[in-house]
C-alpha cells in the first residue's frame, strides 16, 4: 500500500474528504519526525513505537571497486511491532 491508497482508505473509512485525509497523515509524519528528530520516542498502544538508535561509525566496501570505505556514524529510525500488531501478522 503507497500514500495515495491509503488516503483513500482512510477518507472512505472515515468519511472525510481525501485532502484531509492527506492532511491528517502529513501532520502525523511531521509530528512523529519532529519527536524523533529531538530525541523523543513515538508509542502508539497496540500498535508499536517509534524510536532513534545510533549506528556506529564502521568500514565498508565498495561493490564495484572493492575498495575499502569508511561510513560515518549517524541515527537511524526504528519501528517496533506492538503486541497487538504482532498477532494479527
Amino acid at each position: 500500500m503507497n500514500k495515495a491508497e491509503l488516503i483513500n482508505k482512510i477518507a472512505d473509512d472515515t468519511g472525510i474528504t481525501k485532502t484531509q485525509a492527506n492532511a491528517a497523515i502529513d501532520s502525523f509524519v511531521e509530528a512523529v519526525s519532529k519527536t524523533l528528530k529531538n530525541g523523543g520516542k513515538v508509542t502508539l498502544v497496540g500498535f508499536g513505537t517509534f524510536t532513534i538508535s545510533k549506528r556506529k561509525a564502521r568500514k565498508g566496501r565498495n561493490p564495484q571497486t572493492g575498495a575499502e570505505i569508511s561510513i560515518k556514524a549517524r541515527k537511524v529510525a526504528r519501528f517496533k511491532a506492538g503486541k497487538e500488531l504482532a498477532a494479527k501478522l
